[in-house]
């Protein structure tokens, strides 16, 4: 976090750091305040002249002129603004597997979206520069893009969906609320990609409208969280079950970071909750790190660690467990789960061959969990 924020110990278990929250906020060192982006209706309480954020699980408390810890929402004379409604800081058609969806109509193409802004700070975050540029106040960098404008560019370029990505969606929520709204009217689906930060509340909200999300386990041990992240475990891991329960989709994601959370008895902690509190069909992402903003004195994941976690994943139980950031292995494709035929052939992010037919094996006949994997 920025020098500028000011901390508050929250309720923890024992032995632990607090979490950092924002009672008073990030000061605004930007200008003209009444017109700095869109008043939001939902997701707030009240609490004296102080606004509660309900939007993730940090909730906030911000005092007037000052942020949340995202950096992008403020509160301007007792009313709660988000910065970055409509402002895209990044725009661009990626193949969904790119995000990564493995079982989410495989092969398409996903227009993908992010604003500037996030509610972690993660020391080894990979586009640190768009998503901690907020936090230092100031004006909010972007183009104004409206959610109409979103889906037309969307439909325009031959995608599927939409993914709501590079940095974290929670933050421009509203944004992502509306044009979800819009595009499920134009028959395309909806992807978040997510630190799992979400509060329950807001993922009610969006439900409706959300059909996949592929979310970080950064790892099982909560002072990982805290002292990388500025967050929590506990949180993620309802946020995880909350997607299961309530039929959305689900991919997970652990960056692999040596020495931090790549020991055995870790990764067989994480492929145990996806095997038990989860369920056996959710993909495991393992993926390779390598050194970047605060962390480039540590060194990229070895291969060996790679292999290792994927062993595990499908020595828990797990059906489906993919290698990331190492193109051109075989741990990329999708294999039946009791034939071992290889169903999705992958090359990098791009699929090669799809031999689903009818979501299913056509050697045995095994039903693939996913969505929409017949080409």
């Amino acid at each position: 976090m920025k020098e500028a924020l000011f901390y508050k110990t929250v309720e923890t278990r024992e032995n632990r750091k607090p979490v950092e929250t924002c009672p008073e906020g990030i000061p605004d060192k930007g200008k003209n305040r009444e017109n700095l982006g869109k008043t939001v209706e939902t997701m707030k309480t009240r609490e004296n002249r102080k606004l509660r954020c309900n939007l993730c699980n940090h909730h906030c408390l911000i005092a007037d002129g000052k942020r949340g810890i995202c950096g992008v929402r403020e509160n301007v004379k007792e009313k709660l603004m988000s910065l970055v409604y409509g402002r895209l800081i990044a725009e661009n058609v990626d193949p969904i597997e790119k995000k990564p969806l493995y079982h989410f109509q495989p092969g398409s193409l996903s227009y993908s979206i992010a604003t500037a802004g996030c509610n972690f700070r993660c020391f080894f975050c990979q586009n640190w520069d768009i998503s901690q540029r907020p936090k230092s106040g100031g004006d909010i960098p972007g183009r104004n893009v409206s959610p109409e404008e979103v889906v037309a560019s969307a439909l325009d370029s031959g995608c599927k969906s939409i993914a709501y990505t590079y940095t974290e969606p929670t933050i421009f929520f509203e944004y992502a609320l509306d044009t979800s709204r819009l595009a499920v009217r134009q028959n395309l689906k909806n992807v978040f990609v997510s630190n799992g930060y979400t509060s329950t509340e807001a993922l009610d909200l969006i439900k409706p409208f959300l059909h996949a999300n592929n979310v970080d386990l950064k790892s099982f041990n909560d002072n990982f969280y805290r002292e990388l992240c500025g967050a929590s475990l506990e949180p993620v891991l309802e946020t995880l079950k909350w997607h299961v329960k309530n039929k959305v989709w689900l991919e997970v994601t652990t960056l692999l970071i040596p020495g931090k959370n790549d020991s055995k008895e870790e990764l067989e902690e994480i492929a145990g909750f996806i095997k038990n509190e989860l369920a056996d069909y959710v993909p495991w992402h393992v993926s390779r790190f390598y050194p970047h903003y605060k962390m480039q004195d540590v060194p990229q994941t070895p291969l060996e660690s790679i292999h290792n976690a994927y062993k595990i994943g499908k020595e828990a139980g797990l059906k489906y467990v993919y290698a990331g950031n190492i193109p051109h292995e075989n741990s990329e494709n999708t294999y039946c789960p009791k034939c071992k035929e290889v169903l999705i052939e992958r090359y990098g992010f791009t699929v090669t061959k799809n031999k689903i037919k009818d979501g299913k094996c056509p050697e045995c006949k095994t039903s693939i969990q996913g969505v929409d994997l017949t080409p």
